[in-house]
């Protein structure tokens, strides 16, 4: 019974949720209303890393065990390092707060405290953080929240924000130094994505879901149709360009989907896009999918890959038809994808292993179920992707992350954080 309070109380509430906005438009804060396209990217600096092939389709369980590096935490949803080499790790607690681990110890001040702007609960508060490719020079990080409102009617809208720590080595950053950088109405309470991440193009990209309640679906259930909606940022991936001053930019090889589409579409055609990542050592970008009633998917685009991509939702759900529409011809299907049994109720996605403390992970994308904390190896083998069982755990996974040298962590959101390391 406690799992399942924790779970109804959760990221992943997959039951209806009626909102009280009928309308779901996307507006750009002032200063961004006519972002530029624009050929200019950062430049971000990496050393080579190794790439290891699998030479199975499975894993060794065997080869690794969970260390604990942090607990007592409120609603932990997220941990990354900054990339700036200072070894820390940054927690983000779905409250509102960031955490600071440095030198093995929980910091007892937050790295940053804007609890008085979040709206939290359910599938909404800080749900993320990244930090810029040249943080360690300009201290400027982006967040992802649900913010607040005093209309009691506002469900709650995405913000996505820029903060500085000053200097980039200081343990507390500039709550003064916010600035709004994109403003994306909600009209629900769910669904909201989360995760803002750099990719290794040096470009920000963005998940946000699809802001139904059910079935990409308004008050009422009345079809609303963000997933195949060119012109709105719900149920998209998005890229943008952000800098540690100015609005945001629209990259210009931005994919061009038509007259009066919006511009800071990556790819389309996706639930609830929770969580996703790039392959260290290939630029590879794999995305878990939350799906609703019965399928869970994992998405996978190529680093070669031209964008635009559609993942098919709400016309699919997995590789199984959802909602009369158009046919699949065209979409992107997924790599993977499980039924709704045993438990399960939404998928965590993860990192492909790169570091280097636990050989036998090498190469396997990790992932895992919310809901079952069961976790699952992914792997291409022989010319197809086998997903296999890893190990079962008692976490509520809302989330993987790196640090800065590839090692792994999962995120229980009952209150801890734990580090994957050699058995």
């Amino acid at each position: 019974m406690r799992k399942l309070a924790l779970v109804l109380a959760g990221v992943f509430v997959i039951t209806n949720c009626a909102g009280s906005n009928p309308t779901a438009q996307s507006s750009p804060s002032p200063a961004t209303a006519s972002p530029t396209p624009t050929q200019s990217s950062p430049s971000p600096t990496a050393s080579p890393i190794p790439l290891a092939t699998p030479t199975s389709a499975s894993a060794d369980n065997r080869a690794f065990k969970f260390t604990k590096v942090a607990g007592g935490l409120q609603s932990p949803v997220y941990v990354t390092g900054a990339g700036d080499g200072s070894g820390r790790l940054f927690i983000v607690e779905q409250v509102g707060l960031i955490r600071v681990i440095k030198d093995g110890r929980l910091l007892p001040t937050p790295f940053l405290d804007i609890r008085s702007l979040v709206v939290f609960g359910g599938e909404r508060g800080l749900l993320s953080v990244a930090f810029l490719p040249d943080f360690k020079t300009s201290g400027a990080f982006v967040v992802d929240y649900t913010r607040s409102s005093k209309d009691p009617a506002t469900v709650g809208d995405t913000v996505i924000a820029r903060y500085k720590a000053n200097p980039p080595t200081a343990d507390v950053a500039d709550r003064a130094s916010g600035q709004t950088l994109l403003t994306i109405n909600q009209p629900q309470a769910n669904h909201n994505g989360g995760l803002v991440k750099f990719g290794p193009d040096g470009y920000l990209y963005i998940g946000m879901g699809d802001g139904g309640a059910s079935g990409d679906t308004g008050p009422g259930h009345a079809p609303q149709g963000n997933g195949q909606s060119l012109t709105t940022l719900l149920g998209k991936i998005l890229r943008i360009e952000v800098n540690d001053t100015g609005p945001y930019r629209i990259p210009a090889s931005n994919p061009n989907l038509g007259a009066g589409t919006r511009r800071e579409i990556w790819a389309y055609g996706v639930r609830n896009p929770w969580r996703f990542s790039f392959d260290r050592a290939t630029g590879d970008l794999y995305i878990g999918d939350v799906g609703q009633n019965a399928w869970e998917e994992v998405d996978f685009q190529p680093q070669a890959a031209k964008s635009g991509a559609n993942y098919g939702w709400p016309s699919w759900e997995g590789n199984h038809r959802y909602r009369l529409g158009p046919a699949r011809t065209g979409d992107t299907k997924p790599i993977a994808e499980y039924h709704h049994e045993a438990g399960v109720c939404a998928v965590t996605g993860g990192y492909v292993y790169r570091g280097t403390r636990i050989p036998a992970l090498s190469g396997f994308y990790i992932f895992g179920d919310y809901c079952t904390g069961q976790l699952w190896t992914l792997v291409k083998y022989r010319g197809a992707w086998r997903r296999s069982a890893l190990r079962d755990t008692l976490y509520l996974i809302s989330s993987f992350g790196e640090d800065d040298t590839g090692e792994l962590y999962v995120v229980d959101q009952a209150g801890s954080v734990y580090r994957f390391d050699p058995a």
